[in-house]
């Protein structure tokens, strides 16, 4: 695992392929097992493949009132890969596990997921947006009151480069510390 944290990095371009449903729930079991204080599994996930990210581009365009070049650059930005994977906090009534720690465990699911992805060979980025939460793409994804979409795993074939992107290492004098 050491080994897939270390190399994982977001791909911004992929290819048109794309893990198959059967392939996806075996990486989504997996990923289920994340920290979910309560177990109360305050997340689910929607698949948006074909038509629907255009209609998911729509939903962007009506949100936003782009006109023109504006329009058709929002239109076009679900195609960027052939799978989105669409990750929705669940809020459920819990008197021990507040909203904002269900939406770690939906996040704490999304982001093993993308590990897991990555093992497996797919390029794999999480993009969100100022969209993200308006009407028009809150009903496109036909969310219910008590959820909350967090952004979207854009899936699909790495694409051919030798020399992928790579992150600068963390300074962790500014990012770790010890409590005396």
């Amino acid at each position: 695992m050491l080994d897939a944290v270390q190399h994982r990095h977001s791909y911004p371009l992929v290819t048109s392929t794309a893990p198959s449903r059967e392939e996806l729930e075996e990486l989504v079991r997996a990923a289920a097992g994340g920290a979910d204080h309560g177990a109360l599994t305050p997340w689910r996930l929607i698949t948006v493949r074909g038509e629907a990210r255009e209609r998911l581009g729509g939903a962007f365009v009506v949100a936003s009132d782009a006109t023109g070049d504006a329009a058709a650059r929002l239109a076009a930005k679900p195609l960027r890969a052939s799978l989105l994977i669409a990750v929705v906090a669940v809020h459920l009534p819990s008197i021990k596990v507040p909203e904002w720690e269900q939406d770690a465990a939906a996040s704490g699911v999304a982001h093993l997921l993308s590990l897991l992805l990555d093992e497996a060979g797919w390029g794999v980025m999480w993009r969100t947006g100022p969209l993200m939460r308006s009407e028009p793409v809150h009903t496109m994804h036909g969310l219910a009151a008590n959820e909350k979409l967090l952004g979207w795993l854009y899936v699909g074939g790495r694409p051919d480069v030798t020399d992928p992107p790579r992150r600068d290492s963390v300074d962790l004098a500014g990012h770790l510390s010890e409590l005396d």
